[in-house]
């Protein structure tokens, strides 16, 4: 038996310079055909956070994912269908790992694609204006969040990091200031390697150290 409460995933991944979006193509009314985020109802029995799990790995066939409850939408009109309340949750995977994932495993989607961040089609229901308040908290904690570090691969490039904050922010950023903030943090591990399989000179790879990180943020 089924709730009229529904979570719905704003799933972030970052791929060839650009913030991706992952949105699914709805086969059921209503807004049947349109795009959407993912989401479902909440069972009966079901936990909230066991239902966000439940929609991600359906979606990207992933478990423990990075995600973070952005908060709760409940505007009278936001369905046609009635007030339905849906809370929206934050998440974040790392594009390699689910490039080969992302295929339609329920009925009620035909298929799921990714979208940049600043190309999206016309969205279903509110899912526009959940999506606007997401990469608004996303630039607002940039600097004291892990969300960034959860798009790169283990092992990245200062210029792949660079990329990531000016997709969220959408805009460029001074190379030599932006590499200067990131040494004073202190929480960039260099390591004895470089890029490999490029044409171009292979820049120096860093490792996020996660322990560091916190250490601060719980000072600031």
């Amino acid at each position: 038996m089924q709730t009229h409460f529904t979570i719905d995933c704003v799933i972030y991944s970052f791929n060839e310079g650009k913030l991706q979006l992952l949105l699914t193509e709805r086969s059921v009314y209503p807004y049947k055909d349109w795009w959407a985020l993912p989401g479902f109802f909440v069972e009966k029995d079901e936990e909230m956070e066991d239902a966000v799990k439940r929609i991600l790995y359906e979606h990207t066939g992933l478990k423990d994912i990075f995600m973070e409850q952005l908060g709760a939408f409940a505007d009278a009109k936001r369905h046609p269908e009635g007030r339905i309340l849906t809370v929206a949750f934050s998440t974040i995977v790392k594009y390699e790992d689910v490039k080969s994932k992302i295929k339609p495993r329920t009925s009620y989607m035909r298929q799921a694609k990714w979208f940049a961040i600043n190309q999206l089609p016309e969205l279903a229901f509110d899912h526009a204006k959940i999506v606007q308040q997401s990469l608004q908290k996303l630039k607002h904690t940039i600097n004291y969040s892990s969300a960034v570090y959860e798009l790169l691969p283990e092992k990245f490039t200062l210029t792949q990091l660079q990329q990531v904050y000016e997709a969220i922010l959408g805009k460029t950023l001074d190379k030599r200031n932006f590499r200067k903030k990131i040494a004073n943090a202190g929480f960039l591990k260099e390591l004895p390697e470089v890029q490999k399989g490029v044409s171009y000179r292979a820049a120096r790879l860093y490792k996020f150290d996660k322990r560091k990180f916190q250490k601060q943020v719980n000072i600031m």
